[in-house]
């Protein structure tokens, strides 16, 4: 299944991809749905009102998660563009919710920042409460995926060694445009699936999940551990190589382009770059 969080009539709405419509699942936002028991049966069967996709406002796949836990040095080839050796654990950081946006919306570039970054990344997006997952019940939490474009300031970055600040600007992190269910997906909960980044049409980032550190299961097995995931939580895998500050001369979003992020059998984000209004 395909399932998104839908903008309409000043409100959002839970639904399924079927052909050119998108059926109403009786419920709000993708969050509401993963919360409840049997979600996935009933997000096969519900035959709620539906709405044409053709000009669809997506909000945030999940608008509201309790938490994003993002990995960062996950792709190897990534690691060594920026100089790094191989980790031996996932690199955690963290956004907020007030970061995220719908797949088609504007990415605000903050006046405070110089350079601002690209990240395309493959989403896990947590379908069961788990803590200390191991194993079968690891894999069973992952309700699918979904594409992220984990925005940076690398300024404020690597202002001190620790990467929030740099990472959870307000209206900044694309996510969307659906949930995939990994039994669409080659590999299933482990997909190999080709990633692309694109800035006004040039290629940017081009690779494959296949080429990732520590896998979805891997993450959902290592991140319960510290924390309990919830129903919509997001975990975002890490972006391959090709990023505007590693690149010599560095490039930097100015405001004005629009950003393509796309992951094959997931969807696109198609996110235009505006300057931040302050007053």
């Amino acid at each position: 299944m395909k399932l998104a969080t839908l903008r309409t009539g000043g409100a959002t709405r839970a639904v399924r991809l079927d052909g050119a419509v998108l059926v109403d699942l009786g419920v709000p936002d993708l969050g509401a749905l993963l919360a409840q028991e049997g979600w996935a049966e009933r997000a096969a069967t519900a035959t709620g009102a539906t709405y044409p996709v053709e000009g669809a406002d997506f909000a945030p796949v999940v608008p509201a998660p309790s938490k994003v836990v993002c990995v960062g040095l996950n792709y190897r080839n990534h690691i060594q563009e920026m100089g790094r050796d191989l980790p031996e654990h996932p690199t955690l950081f963290a956004k907020f919710a007030d970061a995220l946006i719908g797949a088609r919306d504007d990415i605000v570039r903050p006046a405070e920042t110089d350079r601002f970054d690209w990240e395309v990344e493959l989403a896990v997006v947590v379908g069961a409460s788990v803590r200390r997952a191991r194993g079968e019940e690891a894999e069973r939490a992952v309700a699918g995926f979904t594409v992220l474009n984990d925005i940076t300031c690398r300024d404020w970055q690597f202002r001190t060694r620790e990467w929030l600040q740099g990472k959870t600007w307000d209206s900044t992190t694309p996510v969307g445009p659906y949930l995939v269910t990994p039994d669409e997906l080659p590999g299933g909960v482990r997909p190999s699936l080709d990633v692309r980044l694109l800035v006004d049409g040039e290629v940017m980032q081009s690779d494959s999940t296949g080429d990732l550190l520590f896998d979805p299961v891997d993450l959902v097995e290592y991140v319960s551990t510290i924390v309990r995931l919830n129903p919509g939580d997001i975990i975002a895998t890490g972006t391959p190589g090709g990023v505007g500050h590693a690149r010599r001369p560095e490039r930097y979003l100015l405001g004005g382009e629009t950003v393509v992020t796309e992951i094959e059998g997931i969807g696109r984000l198609e996110n235009r770059v505006v300057g931040e209004k302050t007053s």
